[in-house]
């Protein structure tokens, strides 16, 4: 989520959180969706003792952990990231994005992941599509985009970020 905070239900704990997509969806048990949150939990490097606490208990890269082991419990395949990373500090940033990495090896995951940080564009993803208007303007992997851009607006925007000129 874009703002973990504002996305989890403050009167819900964090295993109520976790599990309520099991619940949802008549998955398992009380006891089999518990110990889902705590597995989840364990996946997302929650400590355990946290699943009885509430989201305004949690700073905000906990928070983003909730979300993502919310977004896990179904065991999908393919994950929209809206700007995940965008209210996190940067080095809360460096252990959301390692911890996402890491997570797509394991479980073979498919993320679209959508921000206005190129710096985070060119850490994590494998392809860029870049978008002007709603409209697709150039995608390509991300070697070849941030170092042979095609279209001058994906120039622009590679240009108007200082770690990325030259």
């Amino acid at each position: 989520y874009q703002s973990p905070f504002d996305s989890l239900n403050p009167r819900m704990t964090i295993e109520q959180l976790i599990t309520e997509p099991l619940l949802s969806f008549g998955e398992g048990d009380r006891a089999s969706r518990s110990a889902r949150a705590r597995d989840l939990a364990d996946q997302t490097a929650l400590p355990g003792g946290m699943l009885d606490r509430y989201p305004d208990e949690l700073s905000g890269g906990q928070r983003q952990r909730v979300a993502i082991a919310r977004a896990l419990a179904l065991d999908p395949e393919f994950i929209v990231l809206d700007e995940a990373v965008s209210a996190l500090d940067v080095s809360v940033q460096a252990q959301v994005l390692a911890l996402l990495d890491e997570l797509q090896r394991e479980r073979e995951l498919t993320y679209m992941f959508i921000t206005h940080d190129l710096g985070v564009v060119a850490e994590s993803a494998d392809r860029v599509a870049v978008l002007k208007n709603g409209v697709l303007v150039e995608c390509d992997e991300t070697g070849k985009l941030f170092t042979n851009p095609q279209e001058d607006y994906t120039r622009m925007l590679i240009d108007a970020v200082p770690a990325f000129t030259a």
